[in-house]
């Protein structure tokens, strides 16, 4: 089994991810600037995991975090770039600032990651990226801000570009794009009198399930998935079809 790194891995989805490929037998690097949530789950999960205070906006933090991994446990295989902010705010509302800074923790902290962890995986001929789209990226979103629907968008396109140079290496690079998930970041975006009116619009019926985007990942994470490379799988409940 292999090392994985999953950013903004200590709560919501990303802990979700965490604890699938754990279960899985991998080891896991939680990645994350709140410590003292990703040393409890670390804690949780016990050996073959370890918390590492990792911020996606500095090329640093990845290199460390790769070095502690490598130093740990001999080598990575696996980078999970969850790692998010949500902002809900009308477009014509949105300051520069506020644009800026939802970009640079959802895009420019993929394309970090993706490019630290694709330049080791290269050199190993061997390595799996998955990264945590959303539905708002195809769709410009509903209940999240225009700065959050476009770096999704961009981690889509981000997702292409990378799958297309590393495959020649051995290297996958898939992203998943789930739609609104049974978590709490979700209920807190959405207002409790419009969470109904969200669900009843959703053609299957219900909020998803985070246990099975966790699941993707881990498939999407494992040696069979050796074929499939620069795809955006949809876990949204049929709200976006093509």
């Amino acid at each position: 089994m292999s090392a994985a790194l999953v950013t903004g891995g200590a709560q919501g989805l990303g802990a979700a991810i965490v604890r699938a490929l754990h279960a899985a037998g991998h080891k896991v690097a939680i990645g994350d600037i709140d410590m003292d949530a990703a040393s409890a789950l670390a804690g949780e999960l016990g050996d073959g995991a370890m918390a590492l205070r990792l911020d996606v906006r500095e090329q640093a933090g990845f290199e460390q975090a790769l070095a502690a991994m490598v130093a740990a446990w001999g080598s990575a295989g696996i980078l999970v770039n969850n790692a998010v902010m949500t902002v809900a705010r009308p477009v014509l509302e949105i300051s520069p600032e506020e644009f800026d800074a939802v970009i640079a923790v959802n895009l420019r902290g993929t394309f970090i990651g993706s490019q630290v962890f694709g330049r080791y995986f290269r050199d190993r001929s061997h390595g799996r990226i998955v990264n945590i789209a959303s539905l708002a990226g195809q769709n410009g979103g509903t209940s999240t801000g225009a700065h959050y629907a476009a770096s999704k968008g961009g981690i889509i396109t981000l997702t292409k570009v990378f799958a297309r140079d590393l495959a020649p290496f051995g290297i996958t690079v898939n992203a998943i794009a789930p739609g609104p998930l049974d978590l709490p970041s979700v209920r807190a975006l959405v207002p409790a009198d419009r969470l109904d009116a969200l669900v009843a619009g959703i053609p299957a019926g219900s909020l998803g399930d985070p246990a099975f985007v966790a699941a993707m990942v881990v498939q999407l994470a494992s040696p069979a998935a050796a074929f499939t490379t620069g795809a955006t799988w949809d876990v949204n409940g049929g709200l976006f079809m093509r």
